[in-house]
């Protein structure tokens, strides 16, 4: 519900105090058509020459706020419900007409809507457009669906809510104790009690109700020919008839707030406490809905916001702030919150927070900060309508929350029309401080003896008895076939063109885009692998740290100069590479790059800067160390890669951070920031020749050592593969992960390897969630990831499920492995799979940030520019055989490394017959900078 601003090193930020604000006019406006049809159906489109894809969303009127009485998370359900059967096709097909075509689907509920959406080559429009027909005309409802996806949406509800440590707070405790009589009080996602009192009839009666043509939106957008869609919609969609029953609304009204209130929550792993205040808010379509916009952005969006500057930066009092304008169809609500640094109370965070709302109330924000707060918004809309699906979503969510899908394109006018007068107004007059309800977050051992959470019991109610109209799968014979495949569209790839400075620095430069975006990418190839021995995590703080400071401007001044020009900046570091990325609109070039160069050449490491990251460092890690799908990763290094240079967590530990010196920083900078260690890679709005002089202009006087680089070690894994549970108490899930060593980037083997892992594990109907997800219900998502490195890199399948079952989660992920070395994929799967590759590769090569991504790596790893235009052949000419040699000799079960992380008396006997070598390690005694992974033991 609510924006988190993370404190982690690889922050967005932001620059200039005194720029001008953004004209509203430099966002191109979405061009759309609107129609309607006999049925009430809405359909919007919009052209896009330029891509090889389209779009198709349908945004449906109905979300959670109308769950009925007593089953709440019914709308959520059904987000899940609608990729099952139709009359004319078995459950999972949508899967066959989207991933398996190298296209993406997916749906998400909110409080007033659900939204289906894919994107697809762009020949294959006509069959979505069935498709989307089909499941809103003929959605097969049974038993068998409604008991499987309950299931997973179950397992969905543990891992978001049960196993993340503020998953309580944010999922449950903040709407229901902000709201007293309107049904956002419910949490989305639903309650396991709820869902598991539902009945098909219930279900039935659920989509009979709101899953009608008039109560819809199809929305296009993409490379399309719009008279043929017109047809198709009209042959499709225009024989759908609506229910005769009115539409049902909610009508409830929230009822002012007569005074001040407090809500204390508690949740077992919550290392850190945390403090929301909420006030009850306008509607999106109101006018005050743009001010309190604009404040939101004042109070959190960035490093030089008020919330941040003051609490995390100056007083140092949070771990994480955060505020939002949460303003859906009906008033909503407006919120700021900290999650506290350890060692302070709730009670320093509820009157820091107070204090810097009452600031607003008091005094209009400064020119400046309005300036600042518009930019960082233009830029961030430029940056949504990127890609055609963040176009399509921009228009489906005006028109469900504000009633009028134009309200896309009119956002930023009303949002820079805003005053400092009309901040200071809105703040006074829906932020008062004898109106604000306060939630107070806590650890479960914090809880006075005998007292109860005071949580709403889930009302009794009886089910509905449905009658109407219901549709079942047609035998195979009497199915509609899906209309034919039109022809292909070839997509435009980018020309990169490079050069390399006389410092030896390597530029690249691709113009991608007619949007006004640029992204400059610096990547240093040097990563964690540099950390000396007992300093885990040097080389990522040495990153994160290139953007706190400088030898001639502050870490404040930073994050003022760049959010001030609408940019972004971030830097940070993984386990072969480091990073300072940059994206901002052409006009503000110039001098975002100025400063981008200056925290890559000039960062001044000075002590008190950090002093702050380690506190943040250190608060990051003791939430993460209770949350099992991260605990789970962390170990993964020293398990796999022990004795190398990758053995070791590349973010750091809490015992390693705690050693950082400024000197150690300062070294490892000397020693690998240096202009022949690094690629500058600028993509989007921009010519080679603009990219190569701005690179020479801001780079070129960046002094290359007269010593040779230290030589990257060559990672050759020895380890004996062992199994360990990670107890972690309370925990509502266990997160599975099996490991091996991978390949490099260069080996032969590399595109037979990143196909055999997309059939395994490579998507939603790869076979890993096939078979434990789709199949059982036992997780949200079970995957697979191939990361080749420069000369070894690491293979892991993982998945997160109840305690109990982690064990047969385990089973089955080894199953998969073993399968795939027994015989090679049949032609459709591996056809399949291989367009998901192929698809995944051409949607990231979309945006700026994406293609800068792709040309970062292969600079990274030495592999030449024109692979991005030989990637997909080279996908296509892997064979089944090709891809069963790979699993047999790469991915073995036998020889596996076993990580799970949870309530380990759910699961420990379990695995135990199944790995006699388990080691079962306390999270309390978990010690990541040990061979053994353990404490050492305390002396007598």
């Amino acid at each position: 519900m609510f924006r988190t601003f993370a404190c982690a090193a690889a922050l967005s930020l932001g620059l200039a105090a005194t720029a001008p604000a953004l004209a509203a006019d430099q966002v191109p406006p979405i061009a759309y058509k609107e129609r309607t049809l006999a049925n009430g159906l809405k359909v919007y489109s919009s052209v896009d020459r330029t891509t090889p894809n389209v779009t198709v969303q349908v945004w449906y009127g109905v979300g959670s706020k109308d769950d009925p009485q007593g089953r709440s998370g019914f709308a959520h359900l059904f987000e899940h419900m609608m990729f099952k059967a139709t009359k004319d096709f078995p459950a999972e097909s949508i899967d066959r007409f989207t991933e398996d075509v190298g296209g993406v689907n997916n749906a998400s509920t909110y409080d007033d809507f659900t939204n289906y959406y894919e994107v697809v080559p762009a020949n294959h429009l006509e069959r979505l457009i069935w498709v989307e027909s089909e499941r809103l005309g003929s959605l097969v409802v049974d038993e068998e669906n409604f008991k499987s996806e309950r299931d997973v949406v179950k397992e969905e509800l543990r891992q978001r809510i049960l196993a993340s440590p503020y998953g309580r707070l944010f999922g449950l405790y903040l709407p229901q104790a902000s709201y007293q009589v309107h049904p956002y009080k419910r949490p989305g996602i639903g309650s396991i009690e709820e869902l598991d009192a539902a009945t098909i009839d219930d279900v039935r009666a659920f989509h009979n109700a709101y899953y009608r043509p008039d109560n819809a939106a199809l929305i296009v957008v993409g490379n399309f020919d719009p008279k043929a869609l017109d047809a198709w919609v009209d042959k499709y969609m225009g024989p759908l008839k609506p229910p005769s029953a009115p539409l049902k609304r909610v009508t409830a009204v929230e009822p002012p707030r007569k005074g001040p209130g407090v809500f204390t929550g508690y949740g077992p792993n919550v290392p850190l406490p945390a403090v929301a205040i909420t006030w009850l808010g306008p509607k999106a379509a109101d006018p005050d809905a743009a001010p309190l916009t604009v404040l939101d952005a004042i109070l959190s969006s960035g490093k030089s916001s008020r919330l941040y500057d003051a609490l995390v930066y100056d007083q140092q009092i949070s771990a994480q702030v955060f505020s939002q304008a949460d303003l859906p169809q009906q008033p909503g609500l407006f919120g700021v919150g900290s999650i506290m640094a350890s060692g302070h109370t709730l009670e320093e965070g509820e009157k820091a927070l107070l204090g810097e709302v009452a600031k607003l109330r008091d005094a209009p924000p400064t020119a400046a900060e309005l300036s600042e707060a518009k930019n960082e918004l233009v830029a961030g809309k430029l940056r949504e309508l990127e890609t055609i699906d963040g176009r399509a979503f921009a228009l489906g969510y005006a028109l469900r929350t504000e009633g009028d899908a134009a309200q896309a394109n009119k956002e930023l006018a009303n949002l820079q029309a805003v005053t400092a007068a009309d901040v200071q107004r809105v703040a006074q007059k829906y932020l008062p401080d004898d109106r604000r309800m306060t939630i107070r977050y806590l650890p479960e051992s914090d809880r006075p003896k005998g007292e109860t959470t005071a949580v709403v019991a889930a009302p009794t109610v009886a089910s509905v008895k449905y009658t109407g109209p219901v549709s079942v799968l047609a035998p195979e014979g009497q199915r509609v076939a899906p209309p034919p495949l039109a022809n292909p569209v070839s997509p435009v790839l980018p020309k990169p063109a490079e050069k390399t400075l006389a410092n030896g620095l390597r530029v690249i430069v691709a113009q991608s885009t007619q949007l006004p975006l640029v992204t400059a990418d610096l990547t240093v190839k040097t990563g964690a692998w540099a950390d000396p021995d007992g300093l885990a995590g040097v080389a990522g703080m040495t990153a994160g740290m290139l953007t706190e400071g400088t030898k001639t401007r502050s870490a404040p001044e930073i994050a003022q100069q760049t959010e001030a020009l609408g940019a972004t900046l971030s830097s940070g570091g993984g386990q072969e590479s480091s990073s300072v990325t940059l994206n901002v609109m052409p006009g503000n070039l110039d001098a975002a790059m100025a400063i981008m160069a200056d925290v890559a050449k000039n960062p001044a490491f000075a002590s008190e800067e950090l002093e702050r990251q380690r506190a943040q460092a250190l608060d990051g890690l003791s939430v993460a160390y209770q949350e099992p799908g991260q605990l789970a990763a962390f170990a993964a290094g020293p398990t796999v890669f022990a004795g190398t240079a990758f053995g070791h967590v590349a973010g750091g530990t809490p015992a390693s951070v705690a050693k950082f010196a400024t000197g150690d920083l300062v070294k490892l900078h000397a020693a690998y920031y240096r202009p022949d260690n690094a690629v500058l890679v600028l993509t989007g709005k921009i010519t080679p020749a603009q990219g190569f002089a701005l690179a020479e202009k801001t780079f070129g006087d960046w002094k290359k050592p007269a010593t040779p680089t230290p030589a990257a070690p060559t990672i050759t894994p020895a380890a004996k593969p062992r199994a360990i549970a990670i107890d972690l108490p309370g925990t509502g899930q266990a997160a599975v992960s099996v490991l091996k060593p991978g390949i490099a980037r260069n080996d032969p083997a590399y595109y037979p390897g990143i196909v055999a892992n997309t059939v395994l594990g490579g998507g939603y109907s790869a076979r890993l969630n096939q078979e434990i997800r789709i199949k059982r219900g036992l997780s949200y998502g079970a995957s697979s990831s191939l990361t080749p490195r420069r000369t070894t890199g690491l293979f892991r399948a993982a998945a997160q499920t109840k305690n109990e079952s982690a064990p047969q989660v385990l089973d089955l992920i080894l199953a998969e492995m073993k399968g795939l070395t027994a015989k090679p994929p049949g032609a459709e799967e591996l056809k399949a799979r291989k367009s998901v590759l192929i698809g995944g590769f051409g949607r990231e090569l979309e945006t700026t940030d994406g293609l800068a991504d792709i040309l970062g790596n292969l600079a990274l790893y030495g592999v030449p520019l024109s692979e991005m235009n030989a990637y997909t052949g080279k996908v296509e000419a892997v064979t089944g055989a090709q891809v069963q040699d790979f699993a047999a000799t790469r991915l073995d079960p036998a020889s596996v490394s076993v990580i799970v992380a949870g309530d380990a008396k759910s699961f420990a006997d379990g695995l135990k017959t199944r790995r006699a070598d388990l080691e079962v390690i306390p999270a309390a005694d978990l010690d990541l900078d040990s061979p053994s992974l353990r404490k050492a033991a305390k002396a007598p």
